[in-house]
C-alpha cells in the first residue's frame, strides 16, 4: 500500500464531529455511486457516541436506507448486555434515528449461537458472506467505510498487541477467547479484511491516547513485525485508506505531521 495515513487533530470534539460527519458523507457519496449500498462496521468504546453527532442525525444527506451496518467486533454476550456493541450502538445512536423515516440495516450476531464462540464467528462470517458474496465468490469483503477505535495499548477491533489472530490471513471473522480485556470471548474482523477496506477512521480522543499515538505514528515502522501495534499495522497496510480523527490532547508530543481540515 502507497502513501501515509491522514492525521487530523481539532481542539475540541465539536470540531472533530463536524469534520468526521464530512467524512462520513464523502464514503457514502462514494459508496452509493459504485454499489447504491453503504456498508460500514463499527467498533464500540467511544466512538458511537462520537458518531452520533447532531450533524448526522438531523442530516437530509444521510440515507440511512442505504445503510448496512456490521460490528467490526463484538463481545460474545447478549444483544442488551452492557458489554454488546450493539447495544452501545443502539442506545447512542441507532435509537436517535427519527422513526418516522428510513431506517439502516444493522447486522448483529446470532444471539443463539454465545455458547461457542467459534460457532458465533462463523455464523457471523456467514452474514457476510451473504452480503458481499451473494453473486461471485470472493477473497475478502470490501466495506466501504471502517469506523475504529484505539486502546490505550494500540489495539482496534478485538486485535491486541502480539496475539496470534494478528497472523491471520484467510477467516473474515475469527474467534477470541482470551482477550486481555474483559469480556474474554469475543469475535473480530480480521486485519486483512480491515486493510481491504475502502476508507478506514480511527477515532481517538483524551490525553489518555497520547502515549500509545507516539508509538503508533512516530515509531520506526521497520521494527520487527510483532512489536508493531494492532493500529500501526493498520496504518502500514492500508496507508492512505486510513485516517485518524483525534484531539489535540491526544496528539500531544506526535511528530508525525497532522491536518486540521479534510
Amino acid at each position: 500500500m502507497t502513501g501515509q495515513p491522514s492525521l487530523y487533530a481539532f481542539p475540541d470534539n465539536s470540531t472533530l464531529q463536524k469534520t468526521l460527519y464530512d467524512y462520513i458523507l464523502r464514503a457514502q457519496s462514494a459508496a452509493l455511486m459504485r454499489h447504491q449500498v453503504f456498508k460500514i462496521a463499527v467498533s464500540g468504546g467511544s466512538l458511537p457516541k462520537l458518531l452520533a453527532s447532531p450533524d448526522l442525525l438531523a442530516s437530509s444527506d444521510i440515507h440511512w436506507d442505504k445503510w448496512e451496518i456490521f460490528f467490526a467486533d463484538e463481545r460474545a454476550v447478549p444483544l442488551t448486555h452492557p458489554d454488546s456493541n450493539y447495544a452501545l450502538l443502539e442506545q447512542e445512536l441507532l435509537s436517535k434515528i427519527p422513526k418516522t423515516g428510513p431506517q439502516p440495516t444493522v447486522h448483529p450476531i446470532d444471539p443463539g449461537k454465545l455458547s461457542d464462540t467459534q460457532d458465533l464467528a462463523n455464523a457471523y462470517e456467514e452474514s457476510l458472506i451473504r452480503s458481499f458474496a451473494a453473486k461471485d465468490s470472493v477473497k475478502l469483503p470490501v466495506f466501504d467505510l471502517l469506523l475504529l477505535g484505539c486502546g490505550p495499548d494500540g489495539h482496534t477491533c478485538s486485535l491486541f498487541p502480539g496475539h496470534v489472530l494478528l497472523r491471520e490471513k484467510t477467516a473474515w471473522v475469527a474467534a477470541i477467547e482470551d482477550s486481555p480485556k474483559p469480556p474474554p470471548e469475543r469475535i473480530t474482523l480480521t486485519l486483512p479484511v480491515v486493510t481491504h477496506a475502502h476508507k478506514i477512521a480511527f477515532v481517538a480522543a483524551g490525553a489518555g491516547k497520547k502515549e500509545v499515538l507516539r508509538k503508533i505514528f512516530d515509531t520506526h515502522p521497520e521494527a520487527e513485525a510483532g512489536e508493531v501495534l494492532p493500529c500501526a499495522l493498520v496504518n502500514l497496510g492500508a496507508g492512505d485508506k486510513v485516517s485518524w480523527f483525534c484531539d489535540q490532547a491526544a496528539v500531544e508530543g506526535v511528530s508525525f505531521p497532522r491536518k486540521s481540515s479534510l
